[in-house]
Order: C-alpha cells, then sequence, then structure tokens
C-alpha cells in the first residue's frame, strides 16, 4: 500500500528516488552579443546556489560547453562552485559537451570528476589576445587621428596607432602572469591525475576527450544521464536548474531569442553589437564550431 502511495506522489515530493540537480553552463565567457549574455557570475550564482540547495541533493552536475572567455569570469564561477561544494559537502560532477576549452576548462576543473565524449575538445590551457592594427588604412583614407592622454601607458595598444615593442612586452608579459594562475588552478585541481610532459600540457594545445583521459585532464567517456542513472538509480531525478522565463523575466534583463535575433538586423544594431557578435564567433571558430 505505502508503495502505491508513495507512486501517486509528484515526483518533487518523492523520497525514494536520488535527485542530482543540472546546471547547464554555456557560451562564451563573460562576452555579450545581442543574442545571448555570456556567461559571468552574476548571471550564474543564482543557478548555482539553487542547485546546491536542492533538498535531498546526492550530487550537483554540471553540463559545460563553452571555448572560453574572461579569466575574471572564469574563475569568480569556479571558485564559487568550489565554495558551495565545500560548504554543502556534495560532490561535483561535470559532463563536457562540444568544448570545455581555455575558461571553460577552468569551470570544468571545480568538478570533482570531468566526464566527456569521446569528440568533445578539453584543454586549451593557455591565454591568448588580438586586436587589429589600422593605422594604414586611415592614413589611405586621410583620416587624422587625434588622440590625448595622461600616462605614457594610456594607449598602450590602440589599433589606430603602429604597434610599439615596449607595450606588446607588457602585454606578454600580463599574459604569462595569468597563464602561471591558471597553471597552478589545474595543478591543484587535478593533482596527481596529470600526466605527460607540462610543457604540453600547459601550452594551449586541446585534444579530444578521449585523449584528454590519457593526460589527466578528464576522468572519464559518457553521458550525463547514463552516468546518473549508472551511480544513483535507474530512477535518478535530474532537474534542469535554468533560469527564470515568463511575462515579467524581460524585466529582468532576459529577452527571447527572436527578439535579440531581430536586434541584428534592426536599426538598432549598434556597431559594439556587431564587433561582439564577431568575437563570440571568432572564440568557438577556433576549436572548429
Amino acid at each position: 500500500m505505502m508503495d502505491r502511495l508513495r507512486e501517486l506522489l509528484p515526483e518533487r515530493l518523492r523520497r525514494d528516488r536520488a535527485v542530482v540537480p543540472v546546471v547547464r553552463l554555456s557560451g562564451v565567457i563573460g562576452a555579450v552579443t545581442p543574442l545571448r549574455q555570456g556567461l559571468t557570475l552574476l548571471g550564474v550564482s543564482r543557478l548555482l546556489q539553487r542547485a546546491f540547495d536542492t533538498k535531498g541533493a546526492k550530487a550537483v552536475a554540471l553540463s559545460i560547453n563553452s571555448p572560453g572567455g574572461s579569466p575574471v569570469q572564469s574563475h569568480q564561477i569556479y571558485k564559487r562552485i568550489r565554495q558551495l561544494a565545500d560548504e554543502k559537502k556534495l560532490p561535483v560532477l561535470v559532463f563536457v559537451e562540444d568544448v570545455a576549452a581555455s575558461g571553460g576548462y577552468m569551470i570544468a576543473c571545480a568538478g570533482d570528476e570531468i566526464i566527456c565524449d569521446p569528440s568533445s575538445i578539453v584543454g586549451s590551457i593557455g591565454v591568448v589576445g588580438g586586436s587589429f592594427g589600422f593605422g594604414g588604412l586611415i592614413e589611405k583614407l586621410g583620416i587624422e587621428r587625434r588622440l590625448y592622454t595622461s600616462g605614457k601607458h594610456k594607449a598602450m595598444l590602440d589599433p589606430f596607432l603602429p604597434e610599439n615593442p615596449d607595450d606588446v612586452t607588457r602585454l606578454k608579459a600580463l599574459q604569462s602572469e595569468i597563464h602561471a594562475m591558471f597553471i597552478d588552478l589545474v595543478k591543484r585541481s587535478r593533482g596527481a591525475k596529470l600526466r605527460g610532459d607540462e610543457d604540453e600540457l600547459f601550452s594551449g594545445a586541446y585534444w579530444t576527450g578521449q585523449s584528454s583521459i590519457a593526460l589527466g585532464l578528464s576522468d572519464a567517456i559518457g553521458d550525463l544521464r547514463s552516468v546518473l542513472r549508472a551511480r544513483f538509480g535507474e530512477k535518478v531525478r535530474t532537474p534542469l536548474i535554468a533560469p527564470a522565463t515568463g511575462l515579467f523575466s524581460g524585466l529582468l534583463g532576459r529577452r527571447p531569442a527572436a527578439d535579440a535575433l531581430a536586434d541584428l538586423t534592426g536599426p538598432g544594431l549598434s556597431a559594439e553589437d556587431v564587433i561582439s557578435t564577431l568575437e563570440a564567433r571568432a572564440i568557438w571558430s577556433r576549436y572548429g564550431f
């Protein structure tokens, strides 16, 4: 009789099934485009809190699909995941979709285990920056550049000025410092699991999910549904912790994708919107997507 009564209860009230909430972290980190706001701590903190606060949770699953982006936002999201995992004493299982590269891999390192598809792209432990040089173009167009600064490095790497070797040296020093922090985070997170030559591991190269296991960058091949059923039983509940939707969601800064798509061709589209979209596209394209 009790078993029959349990079957009649709504899923969320059932206590005879393990619960593993799922948070999906997808997109360029820190970037904002007309179609989608990038991953930021502000944007995901409530989702993470809700996941770790889920009553009766046995673990938290993160589904990651990100080519990277802002190192600051990547690190802050990583830290928040580890803080919550330690507070709630819950294991974190990371499932890589297409890509967990650069900052996306930094976030993946917050997991106690990293599980991926054989064809996932994993790694890219490095730092990249880029710009354009328009000095020759504006000269051909007869445009006079006027720039007023206080501080000799204030206009560093200005794309309308000739490249200054001292500025490049300064930039590379900053990148090296960030790279060292990234390497330290990976070593602390993956520990003795890491194998292979460090110069190669931390060169910015990336690998398929299958190859990444041999290097210790990930732990196993699998998919979210199969792994969670094997670990927690066939009837495990995996509620997706997603942003709020509905009538008032637009008041909170979210817009339907159709409206955002219309913006791409509408009169309100700015040059900054176009550049942001192209930058996001360029980051994905590094990994063949």
